[in-house]
């Protein structure tokens, strides 16, 4: 448990009450504000103790040394990754909550798309908004975590798409942090039914060491019949404490292709939800995580079919070096009725030293008959055979281990159906692998 964290923490009611002094936001939208604030109050901090945490370690996070704040004047926005050679339909940025940028083609505005500030758009498009805001895409009584972000969310970005209208073009989400900044901003995605679009969302810090607290949140609503495709690129500083609830809905006959990439922060944790609501709903959710130093990333990941028919595909790929820890915790749940299921979920971990540890921990709840729910986990370090194959046709060591490294994640790199993100991600790892030992 988080030691003596109510003491310490900045967390507290004079910094909620500045929270809702700083805000004007429609009247039901305080009110869920309010409700998640009374979960924050009753809600103890997660331990070792509880099964979902028993492998994460937080008690070394000091709530005391964060506030919500405005960047500093000067303070820069970080570089994006994810964009180079890309030609974007709309970007926002926003840097320590401060909204920097907010584009969107005017021929897409016409068409009722929505692309922009939450804070902003939630007042100007309130009663649009207010169905899905914080509904049934997020729970702010899952644990503390989420509790603090449903009461002192102070920015964001939401993407709305009206019936039927297809974007055509990728649009860009960057949220920055400034070291030792704090962010608890929202994603809201919402495509209604037979909509379509491409984000890119990444979240980044000023440089490599950079520290600093986000507690974010994602809610995506995928209409009928829409198909989104999504890429989240996390890509903290090293000392960023990171959590983050992540949930999809989608419906009927509907689809969302969801790659992850997660190489920054000291710690983070992470819950990826994915619900299946319509019959044929598909999921395609395919992840990298790149671990060194010190760092610790736990995924804990939900496939959950309520309705039959529907098909989901989780394939997550991590590189471990120096004496970093990831922890993937994923369930296949089948509701009663949601025959004909089709769900896999795999784990691959790939160890670049003695002292990295991969934990993965794979589980099926079924309660539907007819149904194929498989999984699938390996473990295992570089063959030396490899590198001395590579380095007799030329290449150095450190090329050579580049080479497997960028191999082995590279049947999530077929997934993506942008190429400037698949070199861009292939890139981001390869510059942080050292030699194999």
């Amino acid at each position: 448990m988080i030691s003596t964290a109510q003491k310490q923490t900045a967390f507290d009611q004079s910094s909620y009450d500045r929270i809702l002094d700083s805000v004007s936001e429609p009247d039901w939208a305080r009110d869920l504000r309010d409700r998640s604030w009374e979960a924050f109050q009753s809600l103890s901090w997660p331990s070792q103790k509880d099964e979902e945490w028993m492998r994460t370690d937080v008690r070394g996070l000091r709530l005391d040394q964060y506030q919500i704040q405005l960047p500093p004047a000067d303070a820069s926005m970080p570089d994006a990754l994810l964009t180079e050679g890309v030609v974007l339909a709309g970007r926002t940025a926003t840097l320590d909550g401060e909204s920097r940028t907010a584009e969107l083609d005017p021929v897409l505005e016409k068409k009722g798309v929505l692309f922009g500030s939450l804070p902003e758009l939630l007042n100007r498009h309130g009663d649009r908004l207010k169905p899905w805001l914080m509904n049934r895409n997020f729970d702010s009584g899952y644990d503390r975590f989420a509790a603090m972000h449903g009461a002192f969310w102070n920015s964001g970005t939401v993407l709305f798409v009206p019936r039927g209208v297809v974007v055509d073009r990728p649009l860009h989400v960057m949220t920055g942090m400034t070291d030792g900044g704090v962010d608890l901003s929202h994603l809201l995605v919402v495509l209604e039914d037979g909509a379509e679009a491409t984000l890119l969302t990444e979240m980044a810090s000023p440089s490599e060491t950079a520290g600093g607290f986000h507690c974010g949140a994602a809610g995506m609503m995928v209409g009928n019949g829409a198909h989104l495709r999504l890429v989240t690129l996390q890509n903290w500083g090293k000392g960023v404490w990171n959590f983050g609830h992540q949930k999809a809905i989608v419906g009927k006959d509907a689809s969302i292709q969801w790659t992850v990439g997660a190489l920054g922060s000291r710690l983070s944790k992470v819950n990826q939800h994915v619900e299946l609501v319509g019959e044929r709903a598909d999921s395609r959710v395919n992840g990298v995580m790149f671990t060194e130093d010190r760092q610790h990333q736990s995924l804990h990941t939900l496939q959950h079919h309520r309705a039959p028919g529907c098909h989901s595909d989780f394939l997550y790929k991590a590189a471990l070096q120096d004496r970093s820890r990831t922890v993937w915790r994923g369930m296949i749940k089948v509701d009663k009725g949601a025959h004909k299921t089709d769900g896999y979920q795999r784990n691959d971990n790939l160890l670049l030293s003695r002292a990295a540890r991969a934990d993965s921990i794979p589980g099926l709840e079924i309660e539907a008959d007819d149904v194929r729910c498989t999984h699938g986990s390996t473990s295992g370090r570089v063959d030396e055979e490899l590198i001395f194959y590579a380095r007799a046709r030329g290449f150095t060591r450190m090329e050579a281990i580049q080479m497997i490294v960028t191999g082995f994640f590279q049947q999530v790199f077929d997934r993506v159906t942008i190429e400037s993100v698949r070199e861009a991600l292939g890139l981001a790892i390869a510059r942080r692998v050292r030699d194999y030992q």
